[in-house]
């Protein structure tokens, strides 16, 4: 803010540099970057709206943290998985800031951030259940599995189990995906371990639920164990921009801001990188 001059001072110093303070003030809001972001919106503890209609969640604080890092003024756009990344294919998003498995396919079409977060996919299923989670196992049973529309879960069902094995209904969110559930219209889900652990199993809506099949990790299978987990996304030609939001990312795991925005969502780590701040948090 400005204050306002002694009407004397503003003669002895002239007003016009008082202009030029005003002039430079303005540039510099003007010249701020901006960038406009998806996000699911649906996908809680990671990213949901509130009561207020407020988009709310680990990852989108983690991106407004970023976004003030690199001096970006981000906007953040709610919008189904299933869209997000065509959309911005089409030019309608600077990048996504939701987690992303970085399959082949989409390694081919955009560029991968450093991973956010490592949250591998499990089987969410009833504790009476009377099947082994292996195509064997479940075969001929007519097993109705929950799948999110657009998401790798679908590719790697298809793939490690067939596309006929399983009743397949697609959800465009996991909320339609936990009400079918609980109403007995589904057999199982194949969906985010972290996610299903703590909205469902760990309620005590989901005492008569359990996660099952073990951790499926739905990324390149090419890229080590140490270096997996899912990440935002970026266009191909934007080098410059993942370099920027890398660096920010490194700085927020570093000072342990990372650790202390995912306390307020999410109870147990969500990467390797934080554990010196575990230890001090």
């Amino acid at each position: 803010m400005i204050s306002r001059l002694p009407h004397h001072h503003l003669r002895r110093v002239g007003r016009f540099a008082l202009g030029v303070i005003l002039f430079g003030a303005g540039l510099s809001a003007a010249s701020a970057e901006k960038l406009r972001l998806g996000n699911e919106g649906v996908y809680p503890p990671f990213s949901m709206v509130d009561s207020s209609g407020n988009l709310t969640g680990m990852e989108p604080e983690l991106a407004r943290e970023m976004c003030k890092r690199i001096g970006a003024d981000c906007e953040i756009v709610v919008m189904d998985f299933k869209a997000l990344i065509p959309s911005m294919l089409q030019g309608k998003f600077d990048g996504i800031v939701t987690q992303i498995s970085p399959t082949p396919e989409r390694v081919d079409k955009a560029l991968f951030a450093t991973p956010i977060v490592y949250n591998p996919a499990t089987f969410i299923v009833k504790k009476d259940s009377n099947y082994t989670l292996t195509k064997e196992g479940v075969t001929g049973k007519g097993l109705r599995i929950a799948l999110q529309r657009g998401a790798s879960m679908v590719p790697y069902i298809h793939k490690h189990f067939g596309k006929d094995t399983f009743v397949e209904v697609y959800y465009d969110n996991p909320d339609q995906m936990k009400l079918d559930l609980l109403a007995g219209r589904l057999d199982l889900v194949f969906d985010s371990k972290i996610n299903w652990t703590l909205e469902l199993i760990a309620k005590p809506e989901g005492k008569d639920y359990m996660l099952a099949g073990g951790d499926h990790w739905l990324g390149d299978p090419a890229i080590p164990e140490a270096e997996r987990g899912y990440s935002w996304i970026f266009p191909k030609k934007s080098e410059e921009l993942v370099t920027r939001v890398n660096t920010a990312l490194a700085e927020m795991i570093k000072d342990c801001t990372y650790t202390t925005i995912r306390k307020k969502y999410v109870p147990v780590a969500t990467l390797a990188a934080e554990a010196a701040c575990e230890k001090t948090n």
